[in-house]
């Protein structure tokens, strides 16, 4: 199992640090080398040798610096040298090695710089070694991880939406609007593709017609439009014969894309030109996948300033379909693409494939699927052409069309857009396999159509769209929200969606495709693949979604770990999502792609088995626990005021009272927040739990702040709220622990490895923005802040976009706490307090400076890091490999842990009120 990425940054830290000012390449290189395999786990001696006795292409005898047969040359050089010649002396070794021993990659070093040659790729990589942790990612191969390449969209998609934007905005101005506007645009698209790829001959025609058959002034536009859509949409012989010719060159296109008849718009000269500025895009090289969701956002003006920040990017989409299915058909090909007979069965078995995409949008998901099916088809036909198996006739040989694709959307647009896009796409396709053999091909008329239903997906039956039996896939990206920020109408088709999920109100909107894909699918040999928020993996929701998914015999086949929404638009909006694959039995292989950042590109490993969190680790489910599962003290959270501001102080406001009223000092309290105990500072509380009457009536202070939240909370629209008018003097919600406890931030950022933890005493009052660990002990603290409780919170905790989100009923009520000896114990806590010594030396230093990657004091890190070997320790004599090594082994102990426990009464999550 390769190390986790935040162990492999920490090793790559320590490494750069150890060999900062290193220059002789004959004293050191060996050391350097063998250190450097060892960041990434990698015992040199197994893999690896040196000084490897080759002839180079003179015939000379050299020798290899580090050899690792298929994977890896390195040649050291001492600081200063030529590392471009160390490149050329490197590949001058590979005259004489046999080709399965070629390495991939070189690495060229003078101590000062590491620079990575990717000779697949054709791509050089530079690293100073003081940034290594930060570019460790491009020597992931080293570990086993393998980095998936994927390229961004063209820019000419964004030009083009604002050209179309701009018209639709003047089009609306002049009172023309709704379903009309809608597919007068939806045609116009149609036709400027059209111009540009060949339907309409010559090239640039309905742009020469504009252009010279109607007025300067856009008066007579709208109704030149409309005669095009009506010859477009007439089979030539039924053509009326005293038709303008260049309108009668345009072919039929039928289709039923201009079958309606649209009210006559009205153009004006600036509308015409806008008109006449978008045909000069050249539209040959727009994507329809991507367009698409541009195409969709020009109709609302706010969505615009943000064009693209919603819509799946290509890059995004093919990290579904490639595992889906895509690399799956490209490796059979592979293996017969020289076998006459079964690649024609490969060929015509392709057809037979259906594709269903029930939240389809615009399509992108089913145009992309359809353009790399084609794609596919195309390297068939290459192939059959080498057999000496093709004919003259491409057209009879061209299998694939766009009714294998089926969708629904709830939106009459963008559905209109989607089998829009897949024609497109159909015929960009038939254009590249005309260029391929010399001889050009169109469909037109179009004779078929992509299948796409404009209704609702949470209320229809989807066998009505496309029968189970027919289909093989369940592919998109359906809409996500959280449970409490949907519409009204989207909650009731929530609550029909999830209707036979125990609980299931509190989930996000996307577990509605999700679950509703696998009954759809239930019985049948359909894989479904879905992108969606990370929400439906983290916290409470795996239990409640997955456990009655897996309970219908469905595993993950393969998943994509955390990853920031990405495309080509600008002010893209900051998603993280998933990507998670699931089908009906046992999965030939199990593919889980990690991500070193959620910025970062993705490394893909084979996983045993994959998990409801997306680990490589046994299937298990934390529910919502309201005690721990094992003897460890209650968490709770902190103090809420519900106050109006009126029992806080700042730290000028405290000064300034007990300047005046010494005797406030008692109920004068430090109040710990999670700013407070990350970044420092001071804030104070009013306490009073304890306090005695005639201490607060003698003091002014007290009595105008309590009649201050008096009055607030009496103005409260909730009941419970107001009620606490009446004990003005206490916080809305108490959980002050009694004695020292452990102090835990509720979020935490993603980059710390450690969670910045404090223990103290009960004198500091516990803000509601952290949790308490109660009656702790240098045990329980030295635990919590182990990597192993660390990995375990990274893996279950919720996220805040891509921040951590402290859970007390998911994380902590379910963590398996070791169970140790009294000499396990007693290194626990010395190394705990070490931790705490190792703090104090830097009193000047926030939590936040001394757990930030990049300023952590070695003192602070060695502290830690023999806390973690005390702790691991503690739970096995195995060595742990690195964070999801960890993971795995806490889960396997969960197991043993919560079958020995009282079996949980069942608890209904509360659902959100329904409108109805």
């Amino acid at each position: 199992m390769p190390l986790s990425w935040n162990e492999i940054r920490d090793r790559a830290a320590r490494f750069a640090k150890d060999w900062a000012g290193v220059t002789s390449e004959q004293a050191e290189a060996q050391s350097f080398w063998n250190d450097f395999l060892q960041v990434f786990g990698v015992d040199r001696r197994r893999v690896a040798v040196f000084e490897k006795k080759v002839a180079k292409f003179s015939g000379k005898p050299g020798r290899i610096d580090l050899f690792w047969p298929g994977v890896l040359l390195a040649e050291h050089k001492s600081a200063g040298k030529d590392l471009d010649a160390a490149f050329d002396q490197a590949t001058d070794y590979f005259a004489q090695l046999k080709p399965r021993e070629v390495p991939r990659y070189v690495i060229v070093s003078d101590f000062e710089h590491i620079r990575l040659y990717d000779l697949e790729t054709d791509t050089t990589v530079d690293v100073a070694l003081a940034d290594l942790p930060k570019q460790i990612r491009h020597f992931g191969f080293i570990a086993g991880y393998q980095v998936q390449q994927i390229k961004p969209e063209d820019p000419v998609n964004l030009k083009a939406a604002e050209k179309m934007g701009r018209l639709h905005d003047q089009l609306k101005a002049a009172g023309y609007e709704g379903h009309a506007l809608e597919l007068l645009l939806v045609r116009l698209l149609f036709c400027l593709f059209a111009d540009d790829t060949g339907i309409f001959q010559p090239a640039q025609s309905f742009q020469e017609w504009l252009d010279s058959r109607t007025a300067e002034d856009g008066s007579d536009l709208g109704g030149k439009l409309a005669e095009a859509f009506q010859v477009l949409n007439t089979p030539q012989e039924k053509r009326l014969k005293h038709r303008d010719e260049q309108l009668a060159a345009f072919p039929y296109v039928n289709g039923k894309l201009f079958q309606e008849t649209l009210p006559i718009a009205a153009f004006d000269s600036a509308m015409r030109e806008t008109l006449l500025d978008a045909c000069a895009l050249d539209w040959g090289k727009i994507s329809p996948a991507i367009f698409g969701g541009l195409f969709q956002s020009i109709m609302d003006a706010k969505a615009r300033r943000n064009l693209g920040a919603h819509y799946t990017s290509e890059a995004n989409i093919l990290k579904l379909i490639k595992p889906l299915f895509l690399d799956e058909l490209w490796a059979e090909f592979q293996r017969i693409r020289h076998n006459r007979n079964k690649l024609f069965d490969f060929h015509k078995r392709l057809r037979q494939l259906n594709f269903l995409d029930p939240a389809c949008g615009c399509g992108n998901f089913l145009v992309v699927a359809y353009r790399e099916l084609r794609l596919l088809e195309l390297e068939i036909l290459r192939a059959s052409r080498e057999s000496d198996q093709l004919s003259l006739d491409v057209n009879s040989l061209i299998r694939l069309d766009v009714d294998q694709f089926h969708g629904i959307e709830i939106e009459e647009f963008p559905a209109q857009i989607a089998q829009v896009a897949l024609w497109l796409t159909d015929h960009q396709m038939n254009m590249r396999i005309g260029e391929e053999f010399g001889m050009y091909f169109a469909r037109i008329p179009l004779k078929s159509a992509a299948n796409i239903v404009h209704g609702n997906a949470l209320r229809m039956d989807w066998a009505d769209v496309v029968p189970p039996n027919r289909l093989s896939y369940i592919l998109g990206n359906p809409p996500f929200s959280g449970a409490m920020v949907i519409s009204a109408q989207a909650r009731r088709d929530m609550q029909h969606a999830l209707a036979d999920i125990p609980g299931g109100g509190v989930l996000d909107f996307v577990a509605c495709w999700y679950w509703s894909a696998a009954k759809f699918a239930s019985g049948s040999n359909i894989k479904i693949g879905l992108v969606s928020t990370n929400s439906v993996v983290q916290g409470e929701q795996p239990a409640l979604l997955w456990a009655p998914i897996f309970a219908l015999g469905y595993e993950i086949c393969f998943a994509h770990q955390t990853f920031q929404w990405s495309n080509e638009a600008r002010g893209v909006a900051a998603v993280h999502c998933v990507i998670v694959g699931y089908q009906q039995g046992a999965a030939a292989e199990r593919r889980l792609f990690e991500y070193p950042t959620p910025k970062a590109s993705p490394l893909e490993k084979l996983a045993q088995e994959i998990n409801a969190y997306l680990l490589d680790a046994p299937s298990a489910f934390l529910p919502t626990r309201s005690d721990p599962i094992c003897n460890a003290p209650r968490m709770r959270f902190g103090n809420m005021p519900r106050d109006g501001g009126h029992l806080l102080l700042t730290t000028e406001d405290a000064e300034s009272v007990l300047m005046s009223e010494p005797q406030l000092k008692e109920v004068i309290r430090q109040f710990l927040g999670a700013k407070q105990l990350l970044q420092g500072g001071r804030r104070y509380c009013i306490w009073l739990l304890d306090a005695g009457p005639s201490l607060v009536r003698s003091s002014p202070f007290l009595m105008e702040r309590l009649r201050a939240v008096s009055t607030f909370r009496a103005a409260s629209k909730a009941a419970s709220t107001r009620r606490l008018a009446e004990t003005p003097g206490l916080f809305a919600q108490i959980a002050q622990p009694n004695g020292r406890y452990v102090l835990i931030p509720r979020h935490s950022s993603e980059h710390r490895r450690y969670v910045p933890m404090a223990f103290l005493g009960q004198e500091n009052i516990v803000a509601d923005s952290c949790l308490s660990v109660e009656n702790a002990t240098e045990f329980h603290f030295g635990v919590l802040s182990s990597t192993m409780h660390n990995a375990w919170m990274r893996y279950t905790c919720g996220r805040l976009k891509s921040d951590f989100r402290y859970s007390k009923d998911i994380v902590y009520n379910n963590f398996p706490w070791p169970e140790p000896s009294d000499k396990q114990r007693t290194a626990i806590e010395t190394t705990a307090q070490a931790v705490l010594d190792a703090r104090a030396r830097f009193p000047e230093a926030t939590l936040a400076d001394l757990y930030d990657p990049l300023s952590m004091p070695p003192a602070l890190r060695k502290a830690h890091e023999q806390l973690d070997r005390a702790v691991d320790a503690a739970y096995s004599r195995r060595k742990f490999e690195g964070d999801a090594d960890r993971v795995a082994f806490l889960f396997e102990r969960y197991q043993e842990i919560v079958s020995l426990l009282p079996k949980q009464p069942t608890k209904t999550k509360r659902r959100p009120k329904s409108d109805t």
